[in-house]
């Protein structure tokens, strides 16, 4: 059988995407030499790649199954099956500015360069977004319609508009302003770099974070299909499990009833007898932010609790919903 070719990001991403690996039961080894690590799994291909060619490898077929960027996805356009937010890898894509200047938006700040004879520069990875967001803005539109902004790459050149030009960034993007570029669009965490840098961001383009992304025509192969969804079953229940509690508490078979009616946190709970025949236990799973407010309640009820996180929760009822959902919307 072919193995399922899974393409993990190189980079910023690369080291949450191994501990998500490990904490999902993976064991991954040799990264560190090579850019095809093994796997516990010999169904699974791994390699490693820049997170912005997965999306259109993946698209492609060349990489069946694949970890990116929500920005990439955006980016590239590329038409893959997104399967799961990992939440992991978070950044803002922002329009930053040199702290001189007094414009408090993109189209303040393209009349404020125009009104003075320039034309508008921007520096930045994310071309099409930048031709995109350009496009949107109401100074823009104003002036210039829906022609396309000019892109200039070392390589080539595209659109026919000038007077508002986007430079592609091959890093330190935010060095660029003021002598280069007149803004950037650029990722950030905290804003600190740039900071330190003279910039101030003045606009919100997106916000990202890693995904789990699939061939559409390896989802139709049903030996394909079946290991992907394995993938998606275990790195789902990674996340699942970081948001919710393992509680353990004992009751009396009195207040059972009225415990559960009171906790509707407590679905499906596991219910057991205890040496003391007037007494059991009860264990759930519960989301972390209920714990706080449903305290009280299990308190005067209940009496002892042991909480803990669990490593994975694996919503396999779940998965299968989705197959399901998604066999159902297909049309005959």
């Amino acid at each position: 059988m072919d193995k399922v070719k899974f393409a993990i990001p190189a980079g910023s991403l690369a080291k949450a995407t191994f501990d998500i690996l490990n904490r999902s039961g993976y064991k991954v080894s040799g990264q560190e030499r090579t850019y095809r690590p093994a796997i516990n799994d010999p169904q699974i291909e791994l390699k490693i790649l820049r997170p912005q060619e997965i999306p259109i490898f993946v698209a492609e077929g060349l990489q069946d199954v694949g970890i990116t960027g929500q920005d990439w996805i955006r980016e590239t356009g590329a038409d893959v099956e997104v399967l799961q937010n990992l939440e992991y890898g978070k950044i803002r894509l922002v329009i930053a500015i040199p702290k001189s200047s007094d414009a408090t938006s993109i189209s303040e700040l393209m009349e404020e360069v125009w009104s003075k004879g320039k034309n508008f520069r921007i520096s930045t990875e994310y071309l099409n977004i930048a031709a995109e967001y350009l496009k949107s803005s109401p100074a823009y539109q104003k002036r210039f319609g829906k022609s396309e902004p000019s892109i200039v790459t070392p390589w080539w050149k595209k659109g026919e508009n000038p007077r508002a030009k986007i430079f592609l960034s091959f890093g330190a993007t935010e060095a660029k302003p003021p002598e280069n570029s007149d803004c950037i669009m650029d990722v950030t965490e905290t804003g600190s770099t740039l900071n330190a840098n003279n910039l101030k961001i003045i606009e919100d383009v997106l916000r990202s974070s890693a995904v789990l992304v699939a061939n559409k025509d390896a989802l139709a192969d049903q030996h394909k299909k079946e290991k992907i969804y394995d993938i998606l079953t275990l790195l789902k229940g990674v996340v699942d499990g970081s948001k919710r509690i393992h509680i353990f508490v004992n009751v009396k078979k009195a207040n059972l009833q009225k415990l559960l009616s009171e906790l509707p946190a407590l679905r499906n709970p596991t219910v057991a007898p205890l040496a003391d025949e007037d007494w059991c236990s009860v264990n759930t799973i519960i989301e972390k932010d209920c714990l706080i407010s449903l305290l009280p309640k299990i308190r005067k009820l209940a009496q002892g609790i042991v909480v803990y996180e669990p490593r994975q929760v694996l919503a396999l009822d779940e998965i299968i919903r989705r197959e399901k959902n998604k066999c159902a919307t297909k049309p005959k």
